[in-house]
């Protein structure tokens, strides 16, 4: 699956390893990282993954391709600015918050019209995000709750 990891695009040193460790967990589990491909959260996410072997997609702000960091496999350039985060959010099957301002609050915002499952890592404290305490119990969260919709929706075929 393709897993939407949002979070500040400034990070403490603990924030950055959290966000790798989340990035390198989903790489290992065989799923792709999707972000707004810029710096902190997303960096460090990508970071991890791309060590892991993973794939990562950036969903920039801004025209420039070039413009994502050096661990983002495919660039998707917008031009919309902040307007993208909708976008982040809609091509995840679920996802990760950690830590983040209001950009993030606007994508947690997004989760809930998407209906997208939403773990939360010392994030806001928001309708539909799940807090958890650790990169692990993040991604079981999502996995888990990805699982459970897609029973649910094979069920009612």
């Amino acid at each position: 699956m393709r897993v939407s990891v949002i979070g500040g695009s400034t990070v403490t040193d603990e924030q950055a390893e959290t966000a790798e460790a989340v990035g390198k967990l989903l790489a290992q589990r065989g799923h792709a990282v999707v972000c707004g491909g810029l710096g902190g959260v997303m960096e460090a996410t990508c970071r991890g993954a791309s060590e892991a072997g993973g794939r990562t997609i950036g969903i920039l702000p801004g025209e420039d391709r070039t413009a994502a960091n050096p661990y983002v496999d495919t660039a998707i350039a917008t031009g919309l600015g902040h307007a993208r985060n909708p976008l982040v959010v809609m091509n995840g099957d679920a996802v990760i918050a950690i830590d983040g301002g209001v950009g993030t609050l606007s994508e947690l915002g997004f989760a809930g019209v998407f209906e997208r499952p939403t773990a939360g890592l010392g994030t806001h404290d928001a309708p539909g995000v799940e807090p958890v305490a650790s990169a692990n119990e993040a991604v079981e969260f999502v996995e888990s709750a990805v699982s459970e919709r897609e029973s649910a929706v094979a069920g009612e075929i």
